[in-house]
């Protein structure tokens, strides 16, 4: 996958508001932040997609699958959309990248017996600490 574009279809709401930060006066006349609404059941992911999507967006991700992004960091309506789309774009695509699988390892007896000459050897200590009796 070299480059995700989003469907139409899967945008639900494409909101414009007002944003903070640069802009002077501008700020508090235009409405420049992009709330962007995608509904992530209609990008036709795959189940392992779907799940890592969901773990990568956390808190942007609605209980409805709908994916929230708002981009604010652009002076101007139209960068601030392509900037929200991009991002929406790279989590899909990393969302695609499968973890490599773990490889599974055994403790070797010798680090078997370590451990348990350690905690004889700690219980021997305690054992000593017991109440003093003068008989």
């Amino acid at each position: 996958m070299a480059e995700y574009v989003i469907p139409d279809a899967a945008i639900v709401e494409e909101r414009f508001l007002a944003a903070s930060g640069p802009g002077g006066q501008n700020v508090n006349k235009v409405a420049t932040a992009v709330q962007l609404r995608v509904d992530v059941y209609r990008l036709g992911l795959a189940p392992y997609a779907y799940a890592k999507l969901k773990e990568l967006a956390g808190s942007r991700m609605t209980a409805a699958g709908e994916l929230l992004i708002t981009a604010r960091r652009f002076r101007t309506q139209d960068a601030n959309r392509s900037d929200a789309r991009e991002r929406i774009a790279e989590l899909v695509m990393k969302a695609h990248e499968r973890d490599p699988r773990r490889v599974k390892t055994k403790v070797s007896k010798a680090a078997k017996a370590r451990r348990v000459d350690a905690k004889k050897s700690r219980a021997v200590v305690k054992a000593g600490r017991g109440r003093v009796s003068f008989d």
